[in-house]
């Protein structure tokens, strides 16, 4: 295998000393106009890539920030890292991205020897909490979901349970009684969303149900056909999110159901599926690239702050954006016989 090209040889090449070599590559310190020249040419020749990590080792700084998301299938993660790294470019860190599902407790001793600055969280990370104490004490935040994972994280996120509220007044509004719920059950997002339909239901006087389903196309697809084949079948349909809820828009027409005709449909996430003309799905925008953006914000700030290792980290907040109801053709008045 070919040796690695060194900043001892761009050096050489160029005639000058090493640490004249590393000042011209980096811009910092005085360097004259030919030397910083040379180096830069004989960088070129020799095809010279400067080792990131370690640069990191000979600095109190990385500038990489580490990015952990709990699955990289899930569309509703695609704007998020898109506010995440455009903040971050502009806070001058630079993301690295990782995928828990895939990686698990290896990814967070991979960032650790990497050197991180900090850690944003992406979602909920299944059984990460071990993992993750070895963080501390780095900034963290985690985005997306309502509980910290890591000990000190700040929190940014959807206020999840006023969505939800949201979705059944506008149910409600347009004349229907009786709304089933496709619920994730024992994830913080699936039980906040939950919360907040079964409290509003109550408070209007609605009819509802709560039935177990999950966060995938296939768990939608299944509870719904299990509500929707029932004797008596709800008029509406509010699925945890748009994953859940395209798996009951299937699960609707196997059974011969036309939405909005004879079954109103709702989502959650505003996910790009659901803005598609052909699916038209009524959902709820939870701000998923602000919450990114304002997650990049607050971990710049963290690390600004410049706490020494073994210093007690800042104290942790919680920011909660505002969700906006998106509604759509697959929500409708309810039929006036349903069969």
């Amino acid at each position: 295998m070919a040796r690695s090209v060194t900043i001892l040889d761009v050096a050489a090449r160029a005639g000058v000393s090493k640490s004249a070599a590393s000042l011209a590559l980096r811009g910092t310190g005085y360097v004259s106009e030919a030397k910083r020249r040379a180096v830069h040419e004989a960088a070129a020749e020799l095809g010279y890539r400067p080792n990131a990590a370690a640069r990191a080792m000979g600095s109190r700084r990385s500038g990489i920030v580490g990015l952990i998301l709990d699955d990289l299938r899930n569309p509703w993660f695609v704007p998020a890292v898109e506010g995440l790294s455009a903040a971050l470019h502009d806070a001058g860190l630079r993301p690295l991205l990782g995928d828990w599902r895939l990686e698990g407790s290896p990814l967070v001793d991979r960032f650790l020897e990497l050197r991180v600055e900090g850690i944003v969280l992406v979602g909920t990370l299944d059984g990460a909490e071990s993992a993750l104490a070895g963080i501390a004490p780095l900034p963290a935040v985690q985005v997306g979901s309502p509980r910290a994972q890591a000990a000190g994280a700040a929190v940014v996120t959807n206020d999840d349970a006023e969505g939800a509220r949201r979705v059944v007044r506008h149910l409600a509004a347009l004349g229907h009684r009786d709304i089933a719920h496709l619920g994730a059950p024992g994830t913080p997002v699936g039980d906040a969303r939950r919360t907040g339909f079964e409290d509003e239901a109550r408070r209007l006087g609605v009819a509802f149900r709560s039935v177990d389903a999950g966060l995938t196309e296939e768990a939608g697809y299944r509870a719904g056909k299990e509500v929707l084949a029932a004797a008596h079948r709800p008029t509406a349909l509010f699925a945890v999110n748009d994953m859940a809820a395209l798996g009951a828009l299937s699960a609707a027409e196997d059974l011969g159901l036309a939405v909005p005709r004879d079954l109103s449909l709702a989502g959650y996430d505003d996910t790009p599926v659901a803005r598609l003309r052909a699916v038209g799905l009524t959902s709820v925008d939870n701000a998923s690239r602000e919450a990114g953006q304002v997650a990049a914000r607050l971990l710049a700030e963290l690390i600004g702050g410049g706490s020494l290792p073994g210093a007690p980290r800042a104290t942790a907040e919680t920011v909660l954006l505002p969700p906006e109801l998106k509604a759509r053709s697959s929500t409708a008045p309810p039929p006036a016989v349903v069969r």
